[in-house]
């Protein structure tokens, strides 16, 4: 939907060339994995501010190591058993003449980060490569949303223990402003905590209280006379910001730290030490723009995004 006054659209996805979102999931085990392709490669980027991450490659990412191109994302349930679907991307990629050409053949830049599902499904059932190269196979240029990938078995206001849990799942959001500038996201929401819409205050998803509707996580964590039961890393909500913009590698990282401002804005509590919280940034560079103005609109993209993956979960309140 385009606003008259400013030219800018609103959708749940605008295609960004060159990227894809594929998504595969074992639903009786309740889990999944989610890739972001970009087979030609993209600049990456990373910020991570949950206390209890699970992540793979975002080292390379750092601004001043050497390796800027980044050839898929991925998004995946299981903890750090599910690491292993991104081994099933290399694969897939390899196979296409994809990847780093390092001489003596071309390695796959896959960086990755998990979210904790064990408890929801089959906990002894996790991505792993298979499932991984599946997600490729299924990637396309609009990406489904809901309980799917890894969003599968994803959760929302565990504070109170997952029995009076809510669905989290997978939401994406983007914009286009005049001249072109795509930004969008697709992010798994599995919070600790709760999700509240910011312009109405009514929360979405959280702890289930006693009369089975959803509650302020942080009041339910101040009323609590004993230790929460929860465990770390038992949550973490993940993501990527996709983006046409033209970015160095140092921009793109500023852009992922922005972004997390969105999450901040409809999360309560963010980032805690129970939370893995990670976002990437993949941008193409396309369209010569500002890191202020992709950064900001970044995190209205993944604001609107974990609004969209409460929404659109199975069981949603």
């Amino acid at each position: 939907m385009e606003d008259p006054r400013t030219g800018i659209e609103r959708a749940p996805w605008f295609p960004v060339r060159g990227v894809k979102v594929g998504h595969a999931a074992d639903f009786r085990a309740r889990t999944g994995c989610t890739v972001v392709l970009s087979p030609e490669g993209a600049v990456g980027g990373v910020d991570v501010r949950g206390s209890a991450p699970g992540t793979r490659e975002t080292d390379v990412l750092h601004p001043v190591n050497l390796v800027d191109t980044v050839h898929a994302v991925v998004l995946t349930g299981g903890s750090a058993y599910g690491l292993a679907a991104a081994d099933g991307v290399m694969r897939y990629l390899e196979e296409r003449g994809y990847g780093l050409d390092v001489g003596v053949g071309k390695v796959p830049i896959v960086p990755a980060a998990v979210l904790f599902d064990l408890a929801v499904g089959d906990g002894r059932r996790r991505p792993d490569a298979g499932m991984g190269y599946a997600a490729c196979e299924a990637a396309r240029e609009v990406p489904e949303r809901g309980s799917v990938g890894a969003g599968t078995g994803a959760t929302v206001g565990k504070v109170l223990g997952h029995s009076r849990a809510m669905s989290g799942g997978i939401g994406t959001a983007a914009v286009r402003l005049p001249g072109g500038l795509v930004v969008g996201a697709v992010v798994a929401v599995n919070a600790l905590g709760h999700v509240q819409d910011p312009l109405t205050g009514r929360i979405l998803a959280g702890p289930l209280g006693e009369d089975g509707r959803p509650v302020d996580a942080l009041l339910a964590m101040a009323a609590a006379r004993r230790r929460p039961p929860f465990l770390p890393g038992t949550n973490t909500t993940i993501g990527v910001v996709v983006t046409n913009a033209r970015l160095t590698k140092p921009g793109a990282n500023k852009v992922a730290a922005m972004a997390h401002d969105g999450l901040a804005r409809v999360i309560r509590p963010a980032h805690t030490l129970y939370d893995g919280d990670t976002l990437f940034v993949l941008a193409t560079g396309e369209i010569p723009a500002e890191v202020d103005l992709v950064g900001g609109w970044a995190a209205e993209a993944v604001a609107e995004a974990i609004l969209d993956g409460v929404r659109q979960a199975a069981g949603a309140g």
